[in-house]
């Protein structure tokens, strides 16, 4: 199985122990393609790369960046792709917002297109569908608003694939704070891969459901795993701040999850979305309780 890791990682952009005078200086400088080699070295691989980096750092995705990662791929480092969602909220009725999130996904997939990553991975939703999600309101209406929310997804997403071009397989929606529900239906009609997040699914972000019957359900369409462990939560009760914990911490089945994945013969990667420390502590579990995976 190919375990991959995050490259939105703080410790690189503001190290510990770094002078506050010196914090802008090692931002300004951040080495894009030197923080990928460095966790491949360390035994990552894909990179997921983190489309919300432009937002602080431009020069993070420039045509110096893009080529000096693309110089990696000869040396065997693969991408997948996170696409920006701090900020942006594809599914909002409010069109102009709307369209200006349509443009930053887009913008994002256009600059990384000569990177080939193998997935680019979208919330159809943001924080504004979360917060009328979990709004104290009728289920009547809780429906209906969704309902607009997941129209503007739609909207979105279908932009996003006619102005970039990529094939819409390469898309994944990922397993977010919105009902799972609404998101495999905007799967199945746009012909959209999904990317399970594991700690969502136990933190009840999507619904509350059993993991497995979600793993079920998405294996037709998956095209990656988003890996963290996370406390399953009673129903009812969504477990911010419980998920993004190193595996074996909390409440992941995690070799039955594994063991699932090779009898579907599942060959996408696994992204861990931790630290450093945290992810390689995670593969130590990981060959602990099922070495032939690693």
């Amino acid at each position: 199985m190919r375990f991959g890791i995050m490259a939105m990682q703080l410790e690189a952009l503001v190290p510990s122990g770094v002078p506050a005078e010196q914090v802008m200086a090692n931002i300004a400088g951040f080495d894009h393609a030197g923080l990928a080699k460095s966790l491949f070295d360390k035994g990552f691989n894909p990179i997921e790369l983190g489309g919300d980096l432009g937002m602080f750092l431009p020069h993070a995705y420039n045509a110096e960046a893009i080529e000096k990662l693309k110089a990696l791929k000869a040396e065997g480092v693969t991408y997948t792709l996170h696409l920006p969602l701090w900020s942006v909220e594809p599914s909002t009725p409010l069109t102009p917002v709307r369209k200006g999130s349509v443009e930053a996904v887009v913008e994002t997939i256009k600059a990384t297109l000569p990177l080939e990553p193998e997935v680019c991975v979208l919330h159809a939703t943001g924080a504004l569908a979360a917060e009328f999600y979990n709004m104290k309101i009728s289920e009547l209406a809780r429906t209906l608003i969704l309902r607009q929310f997941q129209g503007g997804a739609r909207e979105s997403i279908k932009s996003i694939l006619e102005q970039t071009g990529i094939p819409s397989r390469k898309l994944a929606v990922e397993t977010i704070e919105f009902p799972l529900d609404l998101t495999l239906e905007l799967a199945e009609e746009l012909d959209l891969s999904i990317c399970l997040d594991t700690g969502h699914v136990l933190a009840g972000f999507p619904g509350w459901f059993d993991f497995f019957e979600v793993v079920e359900r998405v294996l037709p369409r998956l095209a990656e795993v988003h890996l963290h462990d996370s406390k399953k939560m009673p129903e009812g009760v969504r477990g911010y701040g419980e998920d993004h914990k190193p595996l074996g911490t909390r409440d992941l089945d995690l070799g039955p999850f594994l063991d699932r994945l090779a009898a579907a013969n599942f060959t996408g990667p696994l992204v861990f979305e931790l630290t450093v420390d945290e992810a390689l502590e995670s593969l130590k579990v990981v060959k602990s309780v099922r070495p032939q995976y690693r």
